[in-house]
């Protein structure tokens, strides 16, 4: 026995030594190489003087960048299906206005055939900084072999145009046309129990009817037709021609086509979208005797938008002498409890709102939101925040980006200001309470539920159903919490409740139309509230910090390891990420892109008290 034991313990000793030694080697070595790689960060871009600065944008535009897990980011950054990543406007911007007083950089060159559907709003802030480029006297050109129509939007802002001669342009308006529930969710014999206030609040319709109700094509076709309004007579003026030169009927756009033979250049360029024809190699003969050539002569002389970023790239340093206007961003589905960035939680948001309002050198907040909305008792934990603030003699100012309508309204309300970019989409001013119980769909498994309980209200939950006196107590809390949002806007907004109630009913409006109403102050971008706050504050002079949810130690740790290319190539040789949604994407396009985003916005629903103030169909036109 003990010769049994003897060797039993040698061999757990030497699979205990080796089981050590591998892990050691493997953590020297991803060690030697994170110092390898920081070493060679070390050497900054070289940008030769008269330099082209490619805008090579790839992903999605956002307000604030969503928490990824460094680790996980470093394997998926390696992945073929590689979903496409966030950019951050406020960066775009900054980037193109540091080229415009850059006297290396003579060209911009607008590559945008990676950037994804984006909300007119961030274009537009883009394109302003385009503009500016512009008038400094430098040159501004856009080249596609194919545009959407978010590209092409930006693309107009460029001196010239630049078409593939086998490319086209796809501007075919603004839509919302959501996938409903109804029929699958009886054949499931799923029951749905929903409880709303508002003739307009259609967020749950997906799950109680097989179409778009009649209220709902009316209030959506108002603001998408104020949208795509907005979109023409921006792009009409940037290229010169009249708002009427769009296709809006399918007999006319097959007569223009039809003129051309089918060929969607021609038609692009017949129609005056770009400005002329040209390959590949062409474009890059042409940007050569604008730019020169590079240093291996095999291309134009250029800087791409990422290594840009990097080599203009500065620590960041707060002066801790003046006085900060604090911007904090509100951006994603509220949700209760804490959430990382790009989400918003009721917790989590009000205590970066409560930091500020804590940090003396802070004498203004400018709440930036990016929002439908979400849970009715988290939008409220972060007003009562906004209120703090003002109690504490700091003012409040909210600055609309894309999106601010429901839970996304109802925390601007009580600011001192609200600003909106003239085409954010906002109100929304209705809520709603949904479950689904599933007692039927058991039944034809076979399978009950019983049992006894102290109390009536015992008896109803997910497997068993509804009491439909229970029902009658939803309602009540639902209708209670409407008319609580009436009254927080009519309080904030110096309004009556009646007067809000006639343009609440859940309906979405365009900030113009807010604006009539009451619903906002004044249209301006995210620097005019910025600005304004100061004004509130009486500051003369002053700084603007983002005050965001800070990392922790380990986190900073491996956000800066796991970022690293070398760390990139071994996490891609140990193993890559199968992306299922991306093949989804790939089969189905947008169809898929919809059904998913559906999806995350159901399991999003954790207000304590079931009770939601949410706008779905804001966000399907970005």
């Amino acid at each position: 026995m003990n010769y049994l034991k003897s060797f039993f313990k040698a061999v757990w000793n030497v699979l205990n030594f080796s089981r050590k030694l591998i892990l050691n080697l493997i953590f020297f070595g991803i060690l030697f190489a994170i110092l390898f790689s920081l070493e060679t960060e070390q050497e900054k871009v070289n940008i030769e003087a008269g330099s082209a600065l490619v805008l090579n944008l790839n992903g999605f535009l956002v307000e604030q960048k969503r928490y990824v897990d460094p680790i996980d980011a470093a394997f998926a950054d390696m992945s073929k299906d590689k979903e496409p990543g966030e950019i951050l406007v406020d960066e775009v911007v900054k980037t193109i206005d540091a080229a415009t007083k850059d006297q290396r950089i003579a060209l911009l060159v607008l590559d945008l055939k990676s950037l994804r559907r984006a909300h007119v709003d961030k274009l537009q802030s883009i394109g302003e900084a385009i503009v500016r480029f512009k008038e400094s006297g430098k040159q501004v050109i856009a080249y596609g072999d194919y545009y959407s129509q978010s590209q092409y939007y930006l693309a107009s802002y460029a001196n010239e145009v630049i078409l593939h001669p086998y490319g086209g342009i796809n501007i075919d308006g603004f839509g919302t046309y959501p996938v409903y529930f109804k029929e699958a969710l009886e054949k499931l014999a799923v029951t749905q129990h929903v409880f709303r206030v508002g003739t307009y609040k259609s967020a749950v319709e997906p799950l109680i009817r097989n179409d778009m109700s009649d209220a709902a094509k009316e209030a959506n076709r108002l603001w998408l037709n104020a949208l795509w309004q907005q979109y023409k007579t921006q792009v009409s003026s940037n290229r010169s021609f009249e708002v009427d030169n769009f296709d809006e009927t399918l007999s006319g756009y097959i007569a223009k086509l039809s003129d051309v033979s089918g060929d969607y250049a021609q038609y692009a360029l017949k129609n005056a979208w770009v400005d002329s024809l040209a390959t590949r190699q062409q474009l890059r003969d042409k940007l050569t005797e604008l730019v020169g050539p590079d240093a291996d002569n095999k291309s134009f002389k250029h800087v791409s938008y990422d290594d840009y970023v990097d080599a203009i790239a500065t620590m960041p340093f707060v002066n801790p002498l003046t006085n900060k206007v604090a911007v904090v961003v509100a951006k994603g589905a509220i949700h209760d409890g804490k959430q990382r960035a790009g989400e918003i939680g009721g917790d989590s948001t009000a205590a970066l709102l409560r930091r500020a309002r804590l940090d003396d050198s802070v004498k203004a907040v400018v709440l930036r939101i990016d929002s439908g909305g979400g849970s009715m008792f988290a939008s409220e934990i972060i007003r009562d925040e906004v209120l703090a603030l003002k109690a504490a003699g700091k003012p409040v100012v909210a600055s609309m980006g894309s999106v601010a309508a429901s839970g996304g309204y109802w925390i601007a309300a009580s600011a001192n200001e609200i600003w909106a970019s003239p085409s954010t989409i906002t109100g929304s001013i209705g809520v709603f309470g949904a479950m689904m119980t599933i007692e039927n769909s058991l039944k034809k498994l076979g399978i009950y539920s019983d049992g006894v309980g102290t109390t009536e209200m015992q008896g109803s939950s997910f497997v068993r159903g509804i009491d439909p006196q229970l029902s009658n107590v939803i309602q009540m809390g639902v209708e209670n919490a409407y008319d609580k949002f009436l009254t927080v806007v009519g309080q904030s907004r110096d309004l009556s409740k009646e007067a809000v109630d006639k343009i609440a009913q859940g309906r979405v409006w365009l900030a113009p139309q807010a604006l009539e109403f009451g619903l906002v102050d004044k249209l301006g971008s995210k620097q005019d509230a910025i600005a304004s706050a100061a004004s509130l504050a009486n500051l003369d002079f002053y700084d603007v910090i983002t005050v965001e949810e800070e990392l922790s130690p380990e986190e900073q740790m491996l956000q800066k390891f796991f970022g690293t290319a070398a760390v990139k190539n071994i996490a891609a040789s140990v193993g890559g990420s199968f992306s299922m949604e991306s093949k989804l994407n790939a089969l189905l396009g947008s169809t898929s892109e919809m059904l998913q985003q559906q999806t995350r916005l159901i399991q999003q629903f954790n207000d304590p008290n079931g009770i939601y103030s949410r706008c779905f169909y804001c966000e399907a036109i970005e």
